[in-house]
């Protein structure tokens, strides 16, 4: 084993790791020989997607020494959605760095990954991938389901409604205020099919989580179970030899792609797996999701993207392993997974018990996968748009843009009445994007104007280099690159221009000649930079755009990196 270089040899450097392993309490019956298995915990006081980790780990580490193995925990970065600003997507390839440098240079046979909250999945995958031992992912598991008088509340989306609503003048503080202990009444990220939701399902399709993991509420004891069965599990991948690399496989990454279609997912889940399978060897674009998206149903009746049920109720209706035994026909069968030599045996008893919230093909919640690719000269290299999540009259659309140069602006101005903006008007927000944000954040659902909002109109086009909130809803056209903030087209735009959207054809426009647009373009100026130094200066130099998954140039890039000499 890897961990033998450390511990196993006759040399000065080993006698110190095995003293030095003594100076920890443990007896040498108890490690040497043993699959070393490292646990990397993103658990953290201010993470409460995050916050029952810390016990969960203890089950991890219990399923190791079972299986024969010895576990160590790591903290590593908790990338809390909830309070890191300007955004955890900020700092996603600093986890995965961390992830990558962590893995190699300590003496680890194998890993389980315990994230769930947005960024951690894809980080810590793409850090595991990167060094390829085997590994097992553990999601934080869903919250319970939230609470208001006679309402059930789903996190995020919920929040936006009401939000809505008080601006609207349809309830006031003494709502919010109820409202605000009971949106999120337990620990676990949110139990919407959201961004967490979604990629936790991705790693589940992947095959890097035991069966069933994904949706498993974070304070249902067969969360606790779950975590156990992944520690025995890690091990036997150490004992077999069954690296990353045997799994993470296009076939793997195109049925996480049909899973996160199929399941009404997030538009977050298109960067993320651009950029895990990149970190595979594996070359996925957004051309792929838009081609497997016209062959994809959906079948998921979960909120945002479906009418009713949140993902206590997908669990119990047959979870991820019942939602892909309806969708057997589009997926690589006969692929491995960490608990099976096939995905076919993994699904061989699986079964759906409630065919409202995971829907027969017969009836299904859309006819096309929930996310759609948009291409034209305001999005060269492509944009994506939640189209299930949008009123569908908005899905052709021509009207008058009106123009935000960032975020702050908007916030301030978006109620002025001098800028006439109707139900017609297409809202545009640029400079938010990988560079421009910093970090890309999650302003895309941007705010409707009050003076609407009192009039009944709940959605408008809006139009953004950002992202979105994969609990959010709405026409929101996000992604746009390449980005404003480095010269793309978004940066051209101006107030009054006419925008069409066109979704069935899978186009965005702006209506404005080339001869005026490069007239434009001969006036622009690039903003100054972000940051002159730090972290954000490694970032703002290495960063990708959106359609190639926002990841560091020289972590994306192939190549190999040795393995240290431990003696």
């Amino acid at each position: 084993m890897r961990s033998h270089q450390w511990y196993g040899t006759e040399g000065l450097r080993s006698f110190s790791h095995r003293a030095r392993t003594r100076q920890l309490g443990y007896l040498p019956e108890e490690h040497l020989g043993k699959p070393v298995i490292a646990i990397l915990n993103t658990w953290s006081d201010i993470n409460p997607c995050h916050v029952h980790l810390r016990d969960r780990a203890q089950a991890v580490k219990r399923g190791v020494w079972q299986a024969g193995g010895f576990p160590l925990e790591f903290p590593v970065s908790t990338l809390s959605e909830t309070f890191q600003k300007p955004t955890p997507m900020l700092y996603r390839n600093m986890l995965a760095m961390e992830t990558e440098e962590l893995l190699r240079s300590y003496p680890v046979d194998g890993a389980v990954l315990m994230g769930g909250c947005d960024k951690s999945t894809p980080a810590l995958l793409m850090g595991a991938a990167s060094v390829d031992l085997p590994a097992v992912f553990v999601p934080a598991g869903p919250m319970l389901p939230g609470h208001w008088r006679n309402e059930v509340l789903g996190s995020g989306t919920d929040m936006w409604k009401y939000w809505d609503d008080k601006r609207a003048g349809l309830i006031g503080d003494c709502e919010m205020t109820e409202l605000e202990s009971g949106l999120a009444r337990s620990p676990g990220h949110c139990m919407t099919m959201g961004t967490a939701s979604t990629l936790t399902a991705a790693a589940e399709a992947l095959g890097v989580t035991v069966p069933g993991a994904s949706s498993i509420p974070a304070v249902d004891s067969g969360h606790e179970r779950m975590a156990a069965a992944s520690g025995l599990r890690i091990v036997e991948l150490v004992r077999r030899d069954r690296k990353l690399s045997d799994i993470l496989t296009a076939d793997a990454f195109e049925d996480a792609v049909t899973t996160v279609l199929g399941l009404g997912g997030s538009t977050n889940a298109v960067i993320h797996l651009i950029a895990m399978a990149g970190r595979a060897g594996v070359r996925l674009t957004l051309d792929d999701f838009d081609r497997i998206a016209r062959t994809v149903p959906v079948l998921a009746n979960v909120r945002p993207g479906g009418r009713t049920y949140l993902m206590e109720d997908f669990h119990f209706a047959g979870g991820l392993p019942g939602f892909l035994s309806r969708i057997t026909d589009l997926l690589h069968l006969d692929r491995p997974t960490v608990s099976h030599d096939s995905l076919r045996e993994q699904l061989a008893s699986a079964q759906v018990h409630n065919d409202d919230v995971i829907r027969t093909r017969q009836n299904p919640v859309a006819a096309e996968g929930g996310v759609a690719v948009l291409r034209g000269n305001l999005c060269p290299d492509g944009a994506v748009i939640k189209h299930i999540a949008a009123e569908p009259h908005l899905l052709k659309h021509t009207g008058p843009a009106v123009v935000f140069d960032d975020y702050r602006t908007m916030q301030r101005t978006i109620n002025d009445p001098e800028l006439g903006i109707t139900a017609d008007t297409v809202l545009v927000l640029r400079n938010s994007g990988p560079k421009g944000g910093p970090g890309m954040p999650e302003y895309g659902m941007l705010p409707i104007p009050d003076h609407l909002l009192k009039q009944g109109v709940r959605d408008m086009l809006r139009i953004s280099d950002a992202r979105m909130s994969g609990t959010s809803y709405g026409a929101c056209v996000l992604h746009v690159a390449p980005e404003s903030y480095i010269g793309g087209p978004l940066a051209l735009v101006r107030t009054g221009d006419s925008i069409t959207l066109d979704v069935e054809s899978r186009a965005l426009q702006l209506n404005v000649d080339d001869e005026e647009l490069a007239r434009r373009r001969a006036e622009w100026t690039a903003p100054p930079e972000r940051y002159e130094r730090g972290y954000g200066a490694l970032y703002n130099e290495q960063i990708t755009q959106a359609d190639t998954g926002c990841d560091f140039a020289f972590l994306a890039r192939p190549g190999k990196v040795q393995d240290p000499y431990a003696g």
